[in-house]
């Protein structure tokens, strides 16, 4: 048997210093806000952290709809809401601008022949 086949995968945890209670709020139109108050182990809300706000939208391409998550910097609900649509086009301007760089990298890739995977026997 080989090393790498004989070792457990390592359990999964709940990392009990980074939780968050989530309150989902909606306009049943345009998206969710997503208000995320960190707290204890025990629940109780951990006021030496900060409450953190994340958007939550669709847009409607050619293949369907996709959905988004992005950040918002606010300090309470509706400053969150106030700036859901600038914190959304920033957060996809930059998903634009990623996918064009991918595919910016994949046309300038050199392709040689000969150099794949393919193994013959």
């Amino acid at each position: 048997m080989d090393a790498a086949t004989d070792q457990k995968p390592e359990k999964v945890r709940i990392n009990q210093n980074n939780l968050y209670r989530e309150e989902i709020f909606t306009d049943m139109t345009v998206g969710s806000l997503h208000q995320m108050t960190p707290v204890k182990a025990n629940g109780e809300a951990d006021k030496q952290r900060k409450v953190l706000f994340i958007g939550n939208t669709q847009l409607i391409t050619k293949q369907g709809p996709l959905p988004i998550r992005f950040p918002i910097e606010a300090k309470n609900l509706p400053q969150a809401a106030e700036k859901f649509p600038e914190a959304m086009e920033s957060f996809v301007a930059m998903m634009i601008a990623q996918a064009k760089e991918m595919q910016r990298q994949e046309e300038s890739r050199i392709i040689v022949p000969g150099s794949g995977n393919i193994k013959l026997a």
